[in-house]
C-alpha cells in the first residue's frame, strides 16, 4: 500500500467504530483475521485508506474484505463505486454478507 492512501484524518473515526464492531466483525476478526491466524497474513481492521474506512485490509495482499449487513441492500451503486475507487489505487474489494459470517 502506498503510505499516501493511509488517511490519518480517519483514524479517530475509525477507533470509534472499532469500538462499536458488528456481530460479524467481531467473529471475523477474533476467530479467523486476528493475530495472523489467516495464513499467516496481518489484516487491520476499520482501517483509514482514501477517503474510506475499510472492515479489513491485508496490505500485503493490497486486499480489502468489507463485511455487509442489510443496509448496503439499499447502498449497492456506492458500494460500487467505493470499490472502483479502492480497485484505482490498488486495492480488491471482496463483500461478504454479515449473514454468511
Amino acid at each position: 500500500m502506498n503510505q499516501s492512501n493511509y488517511n490519518k484524518k480517519l483514524k479517530p473515526l475509525a477507533r470509534k467504530l472499532r469500538n462499536h464492531s458488528t456481530p460479524g466483525e467481531i467473529k471475523l476478526w477474533s476467530e479467523v483475521l486476528r493475530a495472523k491466524k489467516f495464513y499467516g497474513l496481518q489484516f487491520n481492521r476499520q482501517f483509514p485508506i482514501d477517503n474510506y474506512i475499510v472492515d479489513f485490509v491485508c496490505r500485503e495482499l493490497n486486499l480489502v474484505i468489507e463485511l455487509d449487513g442489510k443496509s448496503h441492500d439499499l447502498r449497492v451503486q456506492e458500494d460500487r463505486i467505493r470499490d472502483k475507487k479502492l480497485e484505482l489505487i490498488g486495492f480488491k474489494t471482496v463483500r461478504i454478507s454479515e449473514y454468511e459470517v
